[in-house]
């Protein structure tokens, strides 16, 4: 059966609500994401607690860390506590951004774009066949949001991750948040996107508030998700179907229950699309 559904981010904040709260605390929630850095050769109470919730829940994997862009060869430490999280987890999803985070050995903490090149394709995508080879498993690279572009540019974003996830044979974690950041920011078309990436590699969706600044957007999942990328993503729905979908949220954490009812209001905006298609 696909994996389908919507879904949060768990943090370490909401245990208390998952596995000890009311009756009907998670109704309306599918699944739950971790973000893969968070247990990565971590012990005592936060493995016990998030391995409790996934005894309950589907469970997806999520990094930050991989810096798949970079020149630096591949961490095979990090990947050998990634798989050996990813055999105690056994994911319905494993992914990472398509950026990378540092270099010479030096993690700034942040996600990097890369020059939207040919030569960028072929880096990435050799290394993600390599990831896939170790992990054994599938794996999704995340579109990020981003602040500059650059000169040596050769196509779109979208055409970038297309041509990656062609030549690697990878799947596509679609962030719509970060369509809407990007496109903003630069100024180019985000139906254009969505209607540039494959709908076959698309196997799950991200969505998260931001920090509007007027004539610029920073990426801060620090709000609510607003009404414009919510109408983006009903847009991504009617083009993509019914893929699984969460809300992330990593500062300004409101208690579970207001996370809860924002995802009913995303599943609403899922149905109705749906209902459309059916018509």
């Amino acid at each position: 059966m696909a994996f389908t559904g919507f879904g949060l981010g768990l943090r370490p904040q909401h245990f208390t609500d998952i596995l000890n709260g009311e009756p009907g605390a998670t109704r309306g929630v599918d699944w739950f994401e971790i973000i893969s850095e968070n247990f990565i050769d971590v012990g005592g109470p936060p493995r016990r607690n998030m391995m409790a919730v996934r005894e309950r829940f589907p469970m997806v994997m999520h990094g930050v860390s991989l810096s798949i862009g970079s020149t630096d060869p591949l961490d095979m430490d990090y990947l050998r506590g990634l798989k050996e999280l990813a055999d105690l987890v056994e994911p319905e999803l494993i992914s990472d951004h398509l950026c990378w985070t540092g270099v010479h050995g030096l993690n700034m903490h942040d996600l990097l774009p890369l020059p939207l090149t040919e030569e960028s394709v072929e880096h990435v995508a050799g290394r993600v066949m390599q990831v896939q080879d170790f992990l054994g498993r599938r794996f999704m690279l995340e579109n990020t949001s981003t602040y500059v572009t650059f000169e040596e540019d050769e196509m779109t974003e979208w055409e970038f991750l297309s041509a990656i996830s062609a030549r690697a044979d990878c799947d596509i974690l679609l962030d719509v948040n970060n369509i809407y950041v990007s496109g903003f920011n630069h100024g180019f078309s985000m139906d254009a996107y969505l209607d540039g990436v494959p709908v076959e590699r698309i196997k799950q969706i991200h969505l998260a508030g931001h920090e509007h600044n007027g004539d610029y957007i920073v990426d801060t999942h620090d709000e609510p998700v607003p009404d414009y990328v919510l109408d983006l993503y009903g847009k991504a729905i009617d083009r993509f179907g019914h893929v699984p979908t969460m809300i992330e949220r990593d500062a300004n954490i409101p208690p579970f229950a207001e996370l809860v009812r924002e995802l009913q209001g995303v599943r609403r905006i899922a149905e109705k699309e749906r209902s459309k298609v059916s018509a």
